[in-house]
């Protein structure tokens, strides 16, 4: 993966607000209405292809599809792999978003009812197989055509890591938790391969992990560490043979717009982090729960040859962040884990799915063009 050696490179989270075209197709295919599958996939062409140049256009370094081929960042994998069956009769908590439900039962009544009524089961019935090769295929040569004959090395996909996939899931055919939980990763490898042997970076992306924390840790701390070290090890696992230089692991803390009490604190799982088999960590750092977490890397050393990617703009806010604020929060990491060791990033996706529109879309691409303006300010002051 390229580093910063001469100036800070930029690049984002991944998903992207959805162009209104998309989001019809998206909408029909929800609600099981007829779709011109021929025009949807002319449809998605064109628009990875404009999304791609606005990002090239902004000054963006890494760009991706904008995971426009994708329903959301973490359910699409149902569509791809077998083993599951949605069971709308049975509800499952919403157990990742922490106790905040029961520190703020007014907010979560007016702003997060689903919070209360739970999401319907994804059951493993049957063998978890990857069965969808044609999606990443598509998604891939969508990119390729993007990048125009640029250097895909540049580019990256993202793939959801196995602590992230189903997880409302419950599993009724495996012998045991860690079977159930290498069979998903095992399953995933097939799309990770996919995107490495296409010669892009590829980004595993993982809420979950961190979400997990506060509701798990209400059963003691050993009790949540073994729960994520399994989940950590499977994604080791299908992520072998893969080089590190070509991965990077993406752990939000949520892009909800909630309370965010009940998150994890970065120093309690930053050597899980560091565990998976990655040359980039892409962090929250921009948002007001985790902007202070910087000082962590003033305690824990950013192992040699790896690189970190901190959020230094923010879905969270609406507010277009000065590039100023933008080139200080670069420069702070600098300082601390080597400016060659730093690529500037967001916090997390403005569309976690097509439904999800965080900011407004000219706000989404002000605030990549601030972080692009902040990263040029670093870069002068930095060399």
């Amino acid at each position: 993966m390229k580093r910063s050696d001469e100036r800070i490179l930029t690049t984002h989270v991944g998903s992207l607000i959805r162009p209104p075209e998309l989001i019809d197709f998206e909408t029909a295919r929800s609600e099981q209405r007829g779709v011109d599958q021929t025009a949807y996939l002319d449809i998605l062409r064109d628009r990875v292809l404009e999304v791609a140049a606005r990002q090239i256009e902004t000054g963006i370094d890494f760009i991706n599809d904008g995971e426009y081929g994708k329903s959301s960042w973490s359910a699409y994998i149902m569509e791809r792999i077998s083993g599951f069956e949605l069971r709308p009769d049975q509800l499952q908590p919403l157990s990742w978003l922490g106790r905040d439900i029961e520190r703020f039962p007014g907010f979560y009544a007016a702003e997060f009812p689903l919070a209360f009524s739970g999401m319907p089961a994804e059951v493993c019935v049957a063998p978890i197989e990857y069965g969808d090769g044609a999606s990443i295929r598509r998604d891939i040569d969508n990119l390729v055509a993007g990048l125009d004959g640029r250097d895909p090395g540049m580019a990256f996909l993202t793939s959801v890591a196995p602590a992230s996939t189903a997880y409302s899931g419950i599993n009724d055919y495996y012998a045991s938790e860690e079977e159930y939980v290498f069979a998903i990763a095992e399953a995933l490898r097939q799309e990770y391969l996919a995107i490495y042997q296409a010669g892009f970076l590829l980004q595993v992306d993982d809420a979950v992990l961190a979400n997990m924390f506060d509701a798990l840790m209400g059963q003691g701390r050993e009790h949540y560490r073994n729960w994520a070290q399994l989940r950590i090890d499977a994604l080791n696992h299908a992520l072998r043979d893969i080089p590190e230089e070509r991965v990077r692991y993406h752990v939000c803390f949520g892009s909800w717009h909630v309370p965010h009490v009940a998150d994890a604190p970065l120093e309690e799982i930053v050597d899980l982090i560091l565990a998976v088999k990655a040359q980039a960590y892409s962090i929250e750092a921009a948002n007001p729960r985790h902007e202070h977490e910087w000082r962590v890397w003033e305690k824990v050393k950013l192992p040699d040859g790896k690189i970190l990617i901190p959020g230094v703009v923010t879905h969270h806010t609406t507010t277009v962040e000065h590039p100023r604020l933008v080139a200080d929060r670069i420069i702070r990491f600098a300082q601390i884990v080597g400016r060659e060791n730093v690529i500037a990033g967001t916090d997390c996706g403005f569309a976690q799915s097509y439904r999800l529109q965080r900011v407004h879309p000219e706000v989404m691409w002000a605030k990549l063009q601030t972080l692009v303006e902040g990263a040029r300010i670093a870069s002068d002051e930095l060399w």
